[in-house]
């Protein structure tokens, strides 16, 4: 719990981004992408081709070109229990075809891999990390995550994603529900409300391999374009809030961990 409230301690006294900066781009937009070992590596390419495959549809260059500027600030990262920094793709302006195709050569040339643990607490906190010490000026900060499970290692998620949307940053997410979990409850519900956050944010879910490409357009296109979706799930009568400890609690050791003083 200590480590933990260092590392939001540590985030909050990062520089923010001062509100009387005029915006140079429409979006400063980090896409955190799950490489975490439930993924196989058939999975891991899918999802990789599908950012490309996106980052170069003329629907989405379109959506960058019709915004106030017409151009957007890109970053991209690779996460698993912790982020890996090699994965890292640095920031990039995209005002046409060109850059974008630059920018999705980039990714498409990183090495294809994945690591143990999924920690999207550590994600949202570098992804935030990310936007606040870059050096744009965005009429919108958005993170991007996409994930195939709840948190399970680092610090709870909530916390993070409520400093991330304290300074500003809306958090949208992408929930692969491929081969969905029954012990962790519906994945796109925890997302919905243990990840998301910020005015306008949503999470899309994504049944079947082949609609990663589809789902990753349109998710980057809303967020480019700034378009506000109705709100992504709502509890229907009987249903239970998704628990944002529930994957910390399916761990080996938990309670330990806890509770070490615990005789059980």
């Amino acid at each position: 719990m200590l480590s933990m409230l260092a590392l939001i301690m540590a985030l909050s006294g990062s520089p923010m981004q001062t509100a009387a900066a005029p915006p140079n781009v429409d979006v400063e937009l980090v896409l955190a992408v799950d490489m975490s070992g439930s993924m196989d590596m058939e999975e891991a390419r899918v999802q990789r081709s599908g950012y490309v495959q996106a980052l170069r549809h003329p629907e989405f260059i379109n959506a960058v070109k019709g915004g106030y500027l017409g151009r957007i600030a890109i970053g991209y990262f690779e996460w698993a229990g912790m982020v890996n920094e090699a994965s890292v793709v640095t920031w990039q302006v995209i005002e046409g075809a060109e850059d974008a195709e630059t920018f999705a050569a980039r990714i498409e040339a990183r090495p294809i891999g994945t690591r143990r643990g999924t920690s999207i607490s550590n994600a949202i906190i570098f992804g935030t990390s990310l936007i606040d010490t870059n050096a744009f000026s965005g009429a919108r900060r958005v993170i991007d995550i996409s994930g195939d499970g709840p948190n399970n290692t680092g610090p709870p998620v909530a916390p993070a994603r409520n400093e991330a949307v304290s300074r500003g940053i809306i958090i949208n997410g992408l929930a692969i529900l491929i081969r969905p979990s029954v012990s962790t409850g519906p994945l796109d519900q925890y997302y919905a409300e243990c990840v998301i956050g910020g005015p306008g944010s949503f999470v899309l879910p994504v049944h079947e391999a082949e609609d990663f490409a589809i789902a990753i357009r349109q998710k980057l296109i809303l967020e480019v374009s700034g378009v506000t979706l109705p709100p992504t799930l709502a509890l229907a009568a009987g249903e239970t809030a998704a628990d944002c400890m529930i994957g910390e609690k399916l761990r080996p050791g938990f309670l330990d961990r806890v509770y070490p003083e615990l005789d059980r």
